[in-house]
């Protein structure tokens, strides 16, 4: 019998990341529904909630989201009164947003249900092994945001469409 690619998905970092991700969404998720929120949307609450008034770009940028995407989460949270949104200040294209009162508050009440399930989920790993795994996660995030980049900047074009 000729050999054959063999995956140990127990061991595969993708699928392990990806497990991990998925036990935290089941766990969170529930406390998000009774808000109207989805998981995409406890993020960018969270990235405004840190970073305060954000470009609507920036907020994709830093909650992974695509812009279309992040496009519909906003108009969402802007009518749950959760985040105003307004032109920007320096350029009229542009949307920056922001969290509200009530999306202050909200954000507020949830964050520590959040660092409690992470909590949960770092319970007995020591706090260098911790910093450890945040740093490599940080730089295959890098990794794999370079190869994404490198790859579109050296695409070919996409073919012209056909006239008539």
């Amino acid at each position: 019998m000729a050999d054959r690619p063999h995956l140990e998905l127990s061991d595969y970092l993708p699928y392990l990341i990806n497990r991990v991700g998925a036990a935290f969404v089941a766990g969170y998720e529930p406390r998000l529904a009774p808000h109207g929120l989805s998981i995409a949307m406890w993020r960018v609450l969270a990235a405004l909630s840190t970073n305060g008034k954000q470009r609507q770009i920036d907020v994709a940028e830093l909650t992974s989201i695509d812009v279309s995407t992040m496009s519909r989460l906003i108009t969402r949270l802007v009518n749950l009164g959760l985040v105003t949104r307004t032109r920007s200040d320096t350029n009229n294209r542009e949307v920056s947003v922001e969290l509200s009162a009530k999306g202050r508050a909200l954000v507020n009440r949830l964050i520590p249900r959040a660092r409690e399930m992470e909590a949960m989920a770092v319970a007995g790993i020591s706090a260098a092994d911790l910093a450890i795994t945040r740093e490599t996660l940080r730089r295959m995030y890098a990794n794999m945001a370079e190869k994404s980049a490198d790859t579109e900047a050296h695409s070919p074009p996409p073919p012209l469409a056909k006239s008539g």
